[in-house]
């Protein structure tokens, strides 16, 4: 695709058109990080940024979308480089970065910074380095950080942090170690863990759960189908999980998709997509309608209806982008950003989706 195609574009939802506009990211990126701040701007940190999805000296590089003049702006740059991090915007409109992988391997540091100022600066780390690991945000204002790989095998240990302390705390342990996996908020405070794999073991249809009140993982029903790399996001009626792939990664891209009912504790089958997708990162949004839009994975954006429990096509750029971000801005639209399409080339463009 030409270079004028990845320039930030609009895309109407319902109508399905794109038309390029100035102000394209600086620098391209995938696997990185994009985090609403209270300002309605996004910063969008790290990831890989080079061909093949290398690390390099970019890696430590941020921008800053502002959603008015639909432009980005160069940020603040992190300490060190950081591909499959993650970020997390916390009550002071602070942003904490941190885990994923440096230029040598996964690390445990994390990093800070406050809006207004031209620096991160060192936080406190976690209790042991991680990468493709996942962090929901609790009803109380904690994270739960769960499982992941420290690089030489997948980990069953999660942390707790606080940001009233600014510390990490180990709280309990899953009963399988997983990476590539998803967590997801359920309405009495519990965290839904689903899927993911194991270095040398395949992937998993096993599913856990984390209570707030105990601080332990139980067992609940495991997925139909063994996946990761797969996304999940809470909607009317429970818990939606959609693609991800086999132990085959690109060739075991899955089409299927199921919620999770936890007044019923059973999933059921819904959709399916109308294309298989897998690393789709943070690239799907819940909306206010109840439903979700689908946005990584496939060359096209797919709504999901929780009424009808089925998907719709709705628009796209043509391009089917792995490990793109997709945030919901204060006005509705989505911004999505970066991402490398299945020969591992890096996409340097946004798109603002309106539904």
């Amino acid at each position: 695709m030409r270079l004028a195609a990845l320039l930030v574009a609009i895309t109407t939802l319902a109508a399905g058109g794109v038309s390029p506009t100035p102000g394209a990211p600086k620098t391209p990126r995938a696997a990185h990080t994009a985090t609403l701040l209270a300002s309605g701007e996004v910063l969008v940190a790290g990831g890989c940024t080079v061909d093949s999805c290398e690390l390099d000296a970019r890696g430590a590089t941020t921008e800053i979308y502002d959603a008015r003049s639909r432009r980005f702006r160069t940020g603040p740059s992190l300490l060190r480089p950081r591909v499959g991090h993650t970020a997390i915007r916390l009550e002071d409109d602070s942003v904490l970065v941190f885990g994923g992988w440096d230029t040598s391997s996964q690390t445990a540091s994390a990093e800070r910074w406050r809006p207004g100022t031209d620096r991160f600066e060192p936080a406190a780390p976690m209790g042991m380095p991680r990468g493709g690991f996942t962090v929901t945000k609790l009803h109380d204002g904690r994270f739960l950080v769960v499982g992941g790989s420290d690089g030489g095998r997948a980990l069953r240990s999660a942390e707790l942090y606080d940001p009233a302390v600014g510390r990490f705390v180990a709280t309990g342990s899953m009963a399988v170690a997983r990476y590539s996996h998803t967590a997801t908020l359920l309405p009495d405070g519990r965290v839904l863990v689903a899927g993911g794999g194991v270095e040398g073991e395949g992937v998993l249809s096993s599913v856990e759960i984390w209570s707030p009140r105990t601080g332990r993982f139980s067992p609940a029903a495991p997925l139909f189908d063994p996946r990761h790399k797969h996304a999940a996001v809470a909607v009317r009626g429970g818990v939606l999980v959609v693609g991800g792939s086999d132990e085959r990664d690109f060739a075991g891209r899955r089409s299927s998709a199921e919620l999770y009912r936890p007044a019923a504790r059973r999933w059921v089958r819904v959709g399916p997509l109308s294309a298989p997708r897998f690393k789709l990162g943070d690239a799907i949004v819940a909306l206010p309608s109840g439903g979700a839009l689908v946005v990584g994975g496939g060359p096209r954006a797919e709504r999901y209806n929780s009424g009808t429990r089925r998907f719709r096509p709705v628009a796209g750029t043509g391009r089917t982008l792995s490990f793109s971000t997709a945030t919901r801005l204060r006005d509705g639209g989505i911004l999505v950003v970066g991402g490398y399409d299945d020969r591992i080339a890096l996409a340097r463009g946004a798109w603002l989706l309106r539904s």
